[in-house]
Parts: C-alpha cells; structure tokens; sequence
C-alpha cells in the first residue's frame, strides 16, 4: 500500500496556446521557391529538377512549420517560443488588434532591450510589460493571431 495519496487535482490544459504557423503566402513562397529551383534545373534533367523541386518545396515548408514559435499560458507560466516567465511578474497587458498598432509598437515606440517575439505572418500582437526588478527587458512583445484571448489568459 502506498503511504502518499493519490493526486485527484484535475488535469487542466493551457490557459491559451497558439502555434505561429505560416499563413498561405508563406507556403505560396515555399512552393514558389520549390517551382524556380525546379525550372532552373529542368534544362540539365527533367527528372532530377522535378525531384529537386519537390524536395526543396518540402523541405522549406518543414523548416517553416519547425521553427514557428509557441505562445502558451500554462501553470502560471508564459512561454514564446523558448522563454519563458512567471505571469507573477507580469504588468500591464495591452492587445494590439490592428497591424497599425503593431507597426507602431515595432518601429518608432519599440525599446531596444524588449524582448519581441513576432513572425511576418501574424499581424496583430499584445505587449506585456514585465515587473521583474533583477531583469532589464521592459516587455515582450507577441505576435498573436489572437491578441485578445492571449491578454484575457494573461489577466486571469
């Protein structure tokens, strides 16, 4: 007989999790890309461009989908891509649900030292300030297809 008690807290998802995935004009791109290798080689050997351009097709549409970033609350956790920080320290949270807003926060209002974690893809985002004392970045800021969802995760 086992002397601890079975854990019986319910097992609870995120809170909100989004995979950046590309957008159609990515994988338009990626399989342009494929068709120009291919068209460049065709004249050398039929079969081999085809097969090329395939494989190059293939493989950068597997290189886009691998490096797209996740954004997650979870645990009381935030994570984009490969940082993470408690929702503790975490300050005001503004959504930017128009591509005019985020524009603006990545150009002229952007601080150098933010942390800014975005693919050309999702136009919208939310910037999240942080209240860590030991930590120099003022805010992350998100590239999010969801920008309200994300900050109503965050506040809760």
């Amino acid at each position: 007989m086992s002397e601890h008690a079975p854990d019986l807290s319910p097992v609870t998802g995120p809170a909100f999790r989004e995979r950046l995935s590309p957008g159609p004009g990515a994988w338009c791109g990626a399989v342009g890309l494929g068709v120009i290798v291919g068209v460049t080689l065709w004249p050398l050997a039929h079969v081999v461009a085809a097969v090329v351009g395939v494989v190059v097709a293939a493989g950068t549409l597997a290189a886009l989908v691998a490096t797209s970033p996740v954004i997650e609350v979870t645990d009381g956790n935030l994570r984009a891509g490969r940082a993470q920080v408690s929702v503790d320290l975490l300050g005001e949270v503004t959504p930017m649900d128009d591509a005019e807003a985020m524009r603006t926060a990545l150009g002229p209002a952007l601080d150098a030292r933010a942390f800014v974690c975005l693919r050309a893809w999702a136009r919208t985002g939310v910037q999240v300030e942080l209240q860590d004392p030991l930590d120099p970045t003022p805010y992350w800021l998100l590239s999010t297809r969801r920008p309200r969802e994300l900050a109503a995760a965050l506040r809760s």
